[in-house]
């Protein structure tokens, strides 16, 4: 089944009849199968076996990538001292940009049939980039770097820098797995595929918990940092391994979807335009406390030990937003569900100019972990919902998405540069609170429009 047809039988098995009503005649999930919908198996050894694996290349994808916080922390107070934190931003903002607008480049190899292929140059290139960290040395930072082969130290000076090793190679290496491995979930669930989904994805979040207590407790021990990032390249390389070893394909069709079409059809849409720019803006600031919530925790003289969980605790919270979401969006409908969640974040973000103590870290972390695990829940299920021809859905992901990646390029910068050095964390709070509201107000102008032609049409 191609990954197109997947990604819609996935998100609309639950939705709310009215949501689907909101764009008038939107086909249902059963109106699209193909001659394989019968075939999955629906569990099995193999079956879930796959989704083992997916759920490991989850936890070692972006829940790494979501544990950036420690590195900006450690980077920012010891190892690249002389390097302001808008810089050192670029690290944790290149990683998820690519590891999600790789997807355009994965997403069709995966329908060719190159998942293995795909899941193998992955993992090894996410291996390779944390193993080549830790012979980085301290003070060493490049924003920009000659692709010449120049030797420094014994090491190829592009695995000498922070931004290429920990910055590009993860981030292409991640990208390379992340949709294939949600798509082949549905090669073998099909009644259980929503749930096995979620169960998958939920890797994500509970790598965010786990990995930032082991790299705080390597760094700031005695192991150190390069031995701390080894350590943890080994235990992420091992997993990746079980991971590949694990995952099973099914035979699949020929792809027919056309980016180029769907774009162009897409660029006429009111709804989709709203929905990514919305999207785009809130996610700017969605990021600032991902990158800065530990450091601004430490920086206020917050118990350094605590401080070290102040990222556990919020991706704990995210955990249970992302569970939670499809459980309570049939009831309130997709898009109120994400105005709400929006608005909710953007006001927590702003609330970070308030952090003084260890209550508010835990308030704003259990908080805003919540509404942005509820948001991310959601986003896929809202393109699923504005999607009128859902043979497309698959191409209008991916061009959303690939807008919305650019939020993360450059949000961990921008805020960086308003904190200075002299970390005036009230000027980045209040900014990226309210380029979330703008972003969250273009949900609203979407549910007014939505409500505008429910009223007109009832009219006529």
């Amino acid at each position: 089944m191609s990954m197109k047809l997947t990604t819609h039988n996935t998100f609309t098995a639950n939705e709310k009849s009215d949501d689907l009503g909101e764009l008038g005649d939107m086909p249902s999930s059963n109106s699209i199968t193909t001659c394989s919908e019968s075939d999955p198996p629906d569990g099995g050894f193999g079956a879930w076996a796959t989704a083992l694996g997916c759920f490991l290349m989850h936890f070692c994808g972006f829940g790494y990538i979501s544990s950036f916080g420690v590195y900006q922390d450690y980077y920012t107070r010891i190892y690249l001292t002389n390097q302001p934190p808008s810089a050192i931003s670029w690290i944790g903002a290149l990683t998820p940009f690519l590891a999600v607008s790789v997807a355009l480049i994965s997403g069709p190899l995966y329908d060719r049939g190159w998942f293995h292929r795909l899941m193998i140059v992955g993992s090894l290139l996410q291996s390779l980039s944390l193993f080549a960290l830790s012979f980085t040395k301290p003070g060493q930072f490049y924003l920009v770097s000659s692709p010449i082969n120049l030797v420094v130290d014994g090491l190829p000076m592009c695995c000498d820098q922070p931004l290429m090793v920990q910055g590009v190679l993860s981030g292409f290496g991640i990208g390379l797995t992340y949709a294939p491995s949600i798509a082949v979930v549905s090669q073998h669930f099909s009644k259980k595929r929503t749930l096995v989904m979620s169960l998958t994805t939920s890797g994500a979040p509970l790598g965010a918990m786990i990995h930032p207590i082991m790299l705080n407790h390597l760094f700031n021990g005695t192991v150190g940092f390069a031995r701390g990032v080894r350590a943890s390249a080994g235990f992420v390389s091992a997993l990746l391994f079980v991971a590949c070893l694990s995952m099973r394909t099914r035979a699949l069709p020929a792809p027919t979807t056309s980016y180029s079409a769907v774009a162009r059809k897409c660029s006429r849409e009111v709804l989709f335009i709203l929905m990514t720019v919305g999207s785009l803006l809130f996610q700017i600031g969605f990021f600032f406390p991902v990158f800065y919530l530990q450091l601004d925790s430490v920086k206020h003289d917050i118990d350094i030990n605590f401080s070290f969980y102040s990222l556990v605790i919020m991706n704990a919270a995210c955990f249970i937003g992302r569970c939670t979401a499809g459980m309570i969006a049939p009831y309130t409908g997709v898009l109120n569900f994400t105005i709400v969640s929006t608005v909710a974040c953007s006001v927590l973000v702003i609330s970070m100019i308030s952090l003084s103590d260890i209550a508010s870290v835990v308030v704003l972390g259990l908080g805003y972990g919540y509404f942005s695990g509820v948001y991310i829940a959601l986003l896929a299920p809202l393109v699923t919902v504005f999607t009128p021809d859902l043979s497309e859905l698959g191409a209008r992901m991916g061009i959303c998405f690939a807008v919305i990646s650019f939020s993360g390029l450059i949000s961990g910068p921008i805020s960086g540069a308003l904190l200075t050095s002299q970390y005036r964390w009230w000027i980045a709070s209040l900014f990226s609170g309210l380029i979330a509201i703008v972003g969250s107000s273009m949900f609203v102008m979407m549910r007014l429009i939505i409500y505008r032609r429910e009223i007109n049409g009832r009219q006529a």
